[in-house]
């Protein structure tokens, strides 16, 4: 799709300003900017009306690029490695790159290579975005580019591609060996933690 999809001039030229975008990915809509923009992060979070002590997760174009804003363990880079891309968030250490805002201070982040071509590209191009539902905070998940906020919608560039799967993805801490949130490919992630012990 990243090729003769949507064009994604735009969508890069906003993220690049640090402005929001509305994008498809394998669950629902997501809403983006840059996420080691700091500035940018803070948007999202307004947009959202999310409350700034829950964090949100970024989006990155390859399970190579894990490394390059986390420290995972071996074992924490094989389970990323056979689980993405897909619709799961793995909860790694962050480096000083990824800003305190994305992650509410914490020192892991949610980390996504989404099983979306359009996606990718856009992180492919930018770097990390952020991958957080496009909706207000406390409303369900939008599907269709129609189901966003109108305020959220207004705010932002729109990749429109039609309707998404849905869902929600699989939220992971592999060094913890728990499952946060069940989703998509839950029991075979309990399956994997379970023969390889940390």
């Amino acid at each position: 799709m990243a090729d003769d999809g949507p064009d994604l001039t735009a969508a890069v030229a906003a993220l690049r300003r640090g402005d929001l975008v509305v994008y498809p990915t394998e669950t629902v809509y997501g809403l983006g900017v840059n996420a080691l923009d700091a500035a940018a992060v803070g948007r999202v979070f307004d947009a959202k009306g999310r409350p700034r002590e829950k964090p949100v997760s970024m989006a990155l174009p390859a399970v190579e690029a894990v490394a390059e804003y986390t420290r995972p363990s071996d074992r924490e880079l094989a389970f990323c490695e056979r689980f993405l891309p897909g619709p799961v968030t793995v909860l790694l250490e962050r480096t000083d790159r990824v800003p305190d805002v994305l992650v509410a201070g914490g020192d892991r982040v949610g980390v996504r290579v989404p099983d979306h071509d359009l996606s990718r590209a856009l992180a492919r191009r930018v770097g990390p975005v952020t991958a957080t539902s496009a909706n207000r905070s406390g409303e369900p998940s939008a599907r269709r580019v129609d189901d966003v906020d109108p305020a959220i919608r207004e705010r932002a560039v729109v990749v429109d591609t039609g309707e998404t799967p849905g869902g929600e993805s699989t939220v992971v801490d592999p060094a913890a060996g728990e499952i946060h949130r069940r989703g998509p490919l839950a029991d075979e992630i309990e399956a994997w933690l379970r023969s390889h012990p940390a």
